[in-house]
């Protein structure tokens, strides 16, 4: 139960930083963060910088991720390729959330005809493979972080809009929205004063995961070649320069697998921490 003087958030702190796991995820992601902002003040080296002398170092005191064949340092790579991750994970999921809450409250207030067409649409959009999806379109446009960033979030709104339609349904047979509605208060006014400040729990659980796949899907894009392009550095495409010299350049492929590994499982952490904190049946 929740302690006396408590508010609401001090009380998810509180059970979210019970959580080690969650809690040193969190503090990953913060640095990550900290680290592609502030990635001109932490290296002397331009990222796009060819320097012949320097081709295939290993790592070094000097370059601490080694260099790559046109003699860049991989390090300031990995550390600006993180900003185009968090970019693409960032605005790809604040498209999907939005219109997945939209779609997600429209449908469960409504229901009748409204669902039922809604709710047929999220159908067949689940019926595409969503990767294929993504690739047919980039293919038939041209390679740009923003046809990214907008695609994945077109193509991920679905599981936010089913999340919030089940929470809309719970809700909207409570007595705070009848007794608004008993009052005169518009649909309108119902549905974002009163329903959904109470079903952003699961949207902000599936916000973080999705943060997630995206960097995911972002960088097998890059890796493919048809995501950012280069000379801008992205992890995926970091790692595609290195699958041609992994016999004897191991660090190319090593430094940006693990960026991708420890952000993606940072995320995943997190989400399920906070999962864990809004749940109510696991309240002590």
């Amino acid at each position: 139960m929740s302690e006396p003087g408590r508010g609401p958030f001090q009380e998810f702190w509180r059970r979210f930083t019970a959580n080690r796991f969650a809690v040193a995820a969190l503090c990953i992601i913060v640095a990550l963060f900290v680290l592609s902002v502030c990635a001109s003040f932490l290296t002397p080296y331009d990222p796009d910088a060819i320097d012949a002398w320097h081709v295939l170092l290993p790592p070094s005191a000097a370059h601490f991720f080694g260099t790559d064949e046109l003699g860049r340092d991989v390090f300031t790579r990995v550390v600006y390729g993180a900003r185009v991750s968090l970019k693409v994970g960032f605005v790809a999921v604040g498209i999907a959330v939005a219109i997945g809450t939209v779609v997600g409250l429209v449908s469960g207030y409504y229901g009748g005809w409204v669902d039922t067409v809604l709710m047929r649409l999220v159908d067949i959009m689940l019926c595409f493979p969503t990767f294929f999806l993504i690739l047919a379109v980039i293919a038939m446009l041209e390679p740009s972080i923003w046809y990214i960033m907008v695609i994945i979030g077109l193509t991920g709104w679905m599981g936010v809009a089913r999340l919030v339609r089940a929470e809309v349904l719970s809700l909207k047979s409570r007595d705070f929205v009848s007794a608004a509605r008993v009052l005169g208060a518009s649909d309108r006014r119902i549905i974002f004063r009163h329903i959904l400040p109470n079903a952003l729990s699961p949207v902000l659980v599936s916000a973080t995961l999705g943060v997630a796949g995206a960097i995911l899907t972002e960088s097998a894009l890059s890796f493919l070649g048809i995501g950012v392009q280069p000379p801008t550095p992205s992890w995926g495409n970091i790692l595609t320069s290195g699958k041609d010299y992994i016999e004897f350049a191991w660090w190319l492929s090593l430094f940006p697998g693990l960026a991708i590994l420890v952000t993606v499982l940072s995320y995943n952490l997190v989400g399920e921490g906070i999962r864990d904190a809004l749940d109510p049946r696991k309240q002590q």
